[in-house]
């Protein structure tokens, strides 16, 4: 009559499949998080850019970019650290792989926009 496994394991594995996918769901959230850190990032220098002097909205803006550096990789490491501890019995999970690769090209991007702030000629920056 009813669907729901009264086995012990079953129950297990099946919580043990939802934590699975709330890790994964948890990174995704830290990933928009330090994307959204890079938006604000390259928008205040965007918007700032004229102020005096003018290291000073490129280090706001650069600091935002290492913000967003150090979110994606520590996501990556706590999303890693928690696959490597659980096993998939019903759903496939996110390859630990993957997750790396997300947090490399996000850490990447981070890092040109840092050395286009930068090394953007400031009469450029200003002028625009």
């Amino acid at each position: 009559m009813n669907d729901i496994p009264h086995d012990t394991d079953d129950r297990s594995a099946l919580a043990e499949d939802r934590t699975i996918l709330a890790n994964e769901r948890t990174f995704a959230g830290w990933m928009r998080t330090s994307l959204a850190c890079i938006a604000i990032g390259v928008g205040f220098h965007a918007l700032f850019n004229k102020i005096e002097p003018t290291w000073v909205p490129r280090l706001i803006a650069t600091a935002f970019l290492v913000l967003a550096v150090l979110v994606i990789v520590l996501a990556e490491r706590r999303a890693c650290a928690v696959l490597s501890r659980l096993e998939a019995h019903t759903v496939r999970s996110a390859r630990r792989v993957n997750l790396r690769l997300f947090a490399a090209i996000v850490s990447l991007g981070a890092a040109a926009f840092a050395l286009v702030i930068w090394l953007l000629p400031i009469e450029l920056a200003v002028n625009r």
